[in-house]
């Protein structure tokens, strides 16, 4: 089963998670709901909103997406006036105007840092979807962002679902005390089968209307990031934070194998060069049929953890050895970083670790993107130094 496979098709029950406390927050009384704006109202959009609501401590008042269609889905959804329903490239400016506390976003990756950016601006606490950002700059923005958050006593988080899992978390504190002795090399990889069909179906029909291309984002690897960054990216955060630093440099290569429209690659192969001689490995494909995995593994000079994503988690070791199933991590991983997000602002921990660790991981992504797409080896020096930004071209677009 794929992530996007599960989205579309789940039909499981959700475990409610409420963590409430007596206290203030800015705007509320004590154990009163949290009033929530969603900006993007897609698929994955429509489907956290629930989960916020299942959650019991928020109460969505706003929502914001360039399409009418897809404001109209979530607010008739929730019972949201027209008024509180808002449309256009801008439109989450306007959604940041009214009465609410945080903001989710949900948006194509390309628009989260200026809206996350507004949002702090605004006052308001940020839960966001991965890929922070497309581009280096981007990545910056974000950064600078949950920076300015915790000065202004706002929380920030960033929604990977692995991270939020308690047998990873275990695992990978295991690796940083040293439990698995020296690392030498580390193996990351992201197969699945053919992901936007859909969007690819919209384009080729109308290949010229800007609306159409920004339905498509998904095979638009300026809005995406390419595949790499927007859905591999959660094979190398768990790399990332096995290794807990950043590369050094990269080689890749990778093309397109399938007949698509968009100018997405649907393969990929990188070697990450780390501190210490330390090697990941890295490959992702997204067309073909049978095989599906999202996983990572470390080796060792004392042991192996290997880690999936829908399946089991790992570690083993001269010293312990420990297995679990991590079950539906694409519906738990998301709750338990909504609690989290909820959590967070009633207690008024603004600290917004997952910011600069989200970062490191979709700066990683990209060094591995520009490498592939380069066909050489790129630096993470020469990465940051250059700082490409990624450019879309937003005419025919309604502000």
């Amino acid at each position: 089963m794929t992530r996007r496979g599960f989205l579309a098709g789940t039909g499981a029950s959700v475990v409610t998670l409420t963590v409430l406390r007596p206290g203030l927050m800015a705007g509320t009384e004590a154990n009163s709901k949290i009033a929530i704006g969603l900006v993007g109202c897609g698929g994955r959009g429509r489907w956290i909103a629930d989960l916020f609501q299942k959650h019991g401590g928020f109460q969505l008042v706003a929502v914001a997406d360039y399409f009418q269609d897809h404001v109209d889905a979530v607010g008739e959804k929730f019972n949201l006036p027209a008024g509180s329903r808002f449309t256009g490239l801008s439109g989450y400016r306007k959604l940041l105007e009214q009465k609410l506390d945080a903001v989710v976003v949900q948006s194509p990756p390309y628009f989260h840092p200026e809206q996350c950016a507004a949002a702090v601006e605004a006052g308001k606490h940020v839960y966001l979807a991965k890929p922070a950002a497309v581009d280096v700059p981007g990545c910056l923005s974000i950064e600078a962002s949950g920076k300015r958050a915790t000065a202004r006593k706002l929380a920030f988080l960033v929604d990977f679902q692995t991270r939020a899992n308690e047998l990873y978390q275990d695992a990978v504190r295991r690796v940083h005390d040293g439990e698995l002795g020296k690392i030498a090399l580390v193996e990351a990889n992201y197969q699945c089968g053919p992901t936007f069909t859909e969007r690819d179906r919209w384009l080729r029909e109308n290949p010229n209307n800007p609306e159409v291309r920004l339905r498509a984002w998904g095979v638009d690897p300026v809005i995406s990031g390419d595949v790499i960054v927007e859905q591999n990216i959660h094979a190398l955060d768990v790399a990332s934070w096995m290794l807990n630093t950043h590369p050094v440099s990269a080689y890749g290569t990778g093309g397109r194998a399938r007949e698509f429209v968009g100018k997405c690659w649907d393969h990929y192969a990188v070697v990450f060069h780390y501190p210490n001689d330390v090697v990941c490995s890295f490959n992702s494909r997204q067309y073909g049929f049978a095989y599906d995995d999202i996983m990572c593994r470390a080796y060792g000079l004392n042991g192996t953890l290997d880690t999936h994503y829908f399946g089991k988690v790992t570690f083993k070791s001269t010293e312990f050895s420990r297995s679990g199933d991590v079950g539906n991590l694409y519906t738990t991983g998301a709750e338990a970083n909504i609690a989290t997000f909820h959590n967070n602002i009633t207690k008024g921990d603004f600290s917004n670790p997952t910011v600069a660790e989200s970062v490191r991981s979709n700066l990683t992504a990209i060094l591995g993107r520009m490498a592939a797409y380069r066909k050489g080896v790129v630096t993470w020096q020469d990465m940051m130094r250059q700082q490409e930004k990624l450019e879309v071209d937003l005419k025919g677009l309604k502000a």
